[in-house]
């Protein structure tokens, strides 16, 4: 149990984040009530507290400790203005718009801006939401230190969390989900015909929530580890266990095929393996191969401190031995493959093991065993002689800086909502603000905007629901209302990064207790919630089409563009290295590969929603984005791989490699000039495979100590998918019309 639920929130990230605001909440409405304080106080006092809990995000304690001791005076002067400027209503509301540019537009000065500007807003609400006046200031600027107090103590005394130890908690969570992905392949061994499809679903599931956590981890190393020898080091064994546990994988494909897995379709939305391809129950190597998996699982599973022992040692020599074709069964040479990728990823295990838990008992180590030692510690020293490399990307400025358009977007869309909101209710308008100043949070182009507003208003009506129904069974027992809102506090929390719809639905059932306990609970003051977020949500979707837009299509362009100058970047420094050429950060470059494939990813959620009626686009979009991370799995595996190239005794470059190569290269820079500019004359080549242009027959016949034999099949599926990818695109090809080429225009990818 422990395991699923650090593989199902790597870090624990989501559930401290909820058990960190409930217990500030509790903490703030325990003191509170101890001092008698009215009901509309105590309400104060746990939004205030819940807002100084979430809105701080730095990772350093010492920086978090700062950004709260700031956000004190900003608070009592926020909720000092919202008493003064309540009841004058044009004053008030533009400030209310300048406060609102102000807020959004501190997002440029990082986290520290952000939580300053979030809880400026939410405090301004909050005077708002409890109707305070001048004359009950002073116990609301008790109320607002108790609640900061206690948001102190809950963060940096019960529920503390450093760097380090969220590292340490998400390299745990990686290795569960390793394990995961390793018991999923095991399945696949035995999976009947009726059930290949459902274990193959599984598998991509299981290898995508490995990818998920090791960026998590990426993003986590420079804080939390010593210092940046360490943190490279760390980045490069994370990145080798993910390769050879996916590379695993499409081995174990291969094999149960009865001819090779087209491994271009692993990530295609609906492909299946072949009909008819299955390994034999009761052969003995089959047996051995099962046998073999359960034990890397083990490896993979199990830390240093519970791994001791001459019985799991002989377990890691024999996985390690087959590197060095010892003892490999007597079986296709498919299968032969997968005994191969189990003793790489066996390697995999020692390196990650030896990174995360130090030195270990060596005494029962084999000569194989042994050898891989020897090479992750040529490797370690080689990383730790490297240096950072530092890329410096021009920032825009004025309008084009994306905070402050945004701000710009977001004050006049507030702008609207305040009129708007004013002639539905005079007295309850600042709901339609607060919409429209959430959709615009996270988001950067209009097609978020309109997503994240439609579900925001898909989760407030059902929260409503939820609200009346909880309203009539609490009635008015004040303590029974606020446990029910810690509950649902907690869970606002715990599935925000996993439904938006979901949060909005929390957040609208704990209101509609708050309303209860403010005496202003009604049927039609919910249903003017509904209206009041509608008014919101559309708002903010006329700002964004309307004031400096940024069209879905060009977003994701631009990503696109990234994606391709990125994996472009990965190939070719990979290809240089493989053929004899100088070495490169290839593992940092491929983690960047992947960061600009999860941006894309997330841009393009917007075309692939179900409510999009372009179902034709929305295939288009996600076929392109399967085939892209296609590319980056076998970019990141050939990057892997010329990193072995320095110190791994028993391969070489191999020069043919790099004149191989070139035509794809080519390919995806001219994709990438085409999605750039639909009317470039760019076109893609073709010609003959590149395992053809080098030694033949070495797919049939591989010899595993070459570097040729293996890279060729990633390079091979890799100049397949960019190929793949011109159709879509709309990049013509030699011989085709053009202008046919071009008339699949971008757009109707993106």
């Amino acid at each position: 149990m422990r395991d699923r639920l650090a593989a199902s929130d790597p870090g624990l990230l989501r559930l401290t984040a909820g058990l960190r605001t409930v217990t500030a909440i509790a903490l703030t409405l325990a003191v509170l009530a101890a001092l008698r304080v009215p009901v509309p106080h105590l309400v104060a006092g746990a939004m205030a507290a819940m807002v100084s809990t979430f809105a701080i995000r730095e990772k350093s304690r010492a920086q978090q400790a700062v950004t709260l001791a700031l956000g004190l005076p900003v608070a009592l002067a926020s909720v000092s203005l919202g008493a003064l400027l309540n009841q004058r209503v044009v004053v008030g509301d533009l400030f209310f718009v300048v406060l609102i540019f102000a807020a959004v537009y501190g997002r440029r000065f990082g986290d520290r801006g952000t939580a300053l500007g979030l809880i400026g807003f939410q405090i301004y609400f909050l005077s708002l939401f409890v109707h305070a006046t001048t004359a009950v200031l002073p116990a609301l600027y008790g109320v607002i230190c108790v609640a900061f107090a206690c948001s102190a103590l809950a963060r940096f005394v019960l529920l503390s969390q450093t760097p380090a130890g969220t590292l340490d908690r998400l390299r745990r969570a990686f290795r569960a989900r390793l394990a995961q992905l390793i018991a999923v392949q095991a399945e696949l061994l035995d999976a009947g015909p009726d059930a290949v499809d459902k274990v193959l679903e599984e598998l991509r599931a299981a290898t995508a929530r490995l990818h998920e956590t090791a960026l998590m981890i990426q993003g986590r190393l420079e804080d939390g580890t010593s210092d940046p020898a360490v943190a490279r080091l760390l980045q490069r064994r994370i990145a080798d266990a993910e390769i050879a546990s996916e590379r695993l994988g499409l081995l174990l494909l291969t094999a149960r095929s009865a001819e090779r897995t087209d491994t271009l379709t692993l990530h295609l939305p609906g492909a299946h393996l072949p009909s008819g391809g299955s390994l034999p129950v009761r052969d003995e190597a089959t047996a051995a191969l099962r046998r073999d998996l359960q034990a890397l699982r083990l490896l993979m599973l199990r830390p240093v401190g519970e791994a001791r022992g001459t019985a799991l040692a002989h377990l890691r020599n024999r996985l390690l031995g087959y590197r060095e074709e010892d003892n490999l069964p007597k079986a296709s040479p498919a299968v032969q493959d997968v005994f191969r990728g189990l003793g790489e990823a066996a390697r995999a295990a020692l390196g990650l093991r030896v990174a995360l838990d130090g030195a270990q008992d060596e005494s029962d180590d084999s000569p194989a065993t042994t050898r891989s030692r020897e090479e992750l510690d040529a490797e370690d020293a080689a990383i730790g002689a490297g240096e950072e490399r530092e890329a410096e990307k021009a920032e825009p400025t004025g309008l084009r800086r994306p905070t402050t358009r945004a701000a710009v977007q977001v004050a006049v869309g507030s702008s609207l909502a305040i009129a708007g909101g004013e002639l539905l209710s005079s007295h309850r308008w600042y709901w339609a603000v607060l919409t429209c100043w959430i959709v615009f949070i996270n988001t950067a182009s209009t097609g978020e905007i309109l997503v994240k507003g439609y579900r925001r208003l898909l989760g407030t009506v059902l929260g409503v629901v939820a609200g009346i129904g909880l309203a009539g069974l609490v009635g008015h027992h004040t303590w029974t209302a606020f446990a029910l809102v810690l509950v649902f506090v907690f869970a606002m929390f715990y599935t925000a990064p996993l439904s938006y719809t979901l949060m909005s639905f929390f957040v609208t059932a704990a209101l509609g207790l708050l309303y209860t306990l403010l005496n202003t609970y009604s049927l039609s003051v919910l249903v003017l919630r509904v209206e009041e977020t509608a008014l919101g949500a559309a708002c903010g979707v006329i700002a964004a089409a309307v004031v400096l837009p940024i069209h879905t299509d060009r977003r994701t362009n631009e990503l696109l563009v990234e994606v391709l100058d990125r994996l472009a970047g990965v190939a070719r420094a990979a290809v240089d290295q493989l053929s004899g050429g100088a070495g490169a950060d290839l593992v940092e470059q491929a983690r960047e590969l992947d960061q600009a494939l999860a941006d894309l990813r997330a841009a393009i959620d917007p075309l692939t929603h179900p409510i999009t009626p372009l179902r034709s686009r929305r295939d288009t979009a996600r076929y392109v984005v399967a085939l892209l991370e296609t590319c980056a799995y076998h970019a990141r595996s050939l990057a892997a791989t010329a990193e072995l190239l320095p110190t791994h005794p028993s391969i070489a470059a191999d020069p043919r490699l790099s004149g191989a190569c070139a035509r794809m290269l080519r390919n995806i820079e001219a994709i990438a000039a085409h999605v750039a500019d639909p009317r470039s004359a760019a076109a893609i080549e073709t010609g003959p495979s590149i395992a053809s242009m080098l030694e033949p027959g070495t797919l049939r016949t591989p010899r595993y100590g070459r570097v040729t034999d293996r890279v060729l099949r990633h390079l091979q599926r890799l100049d397949e998918a960019v190929s793949g990818l011109a159709r879509p695109l709309g990049v013509p090809r030699p011989g085709a019309d053009a202008g046919s080429g071009a008339g699949a225009k971008v757009k109707q990818v993106t």
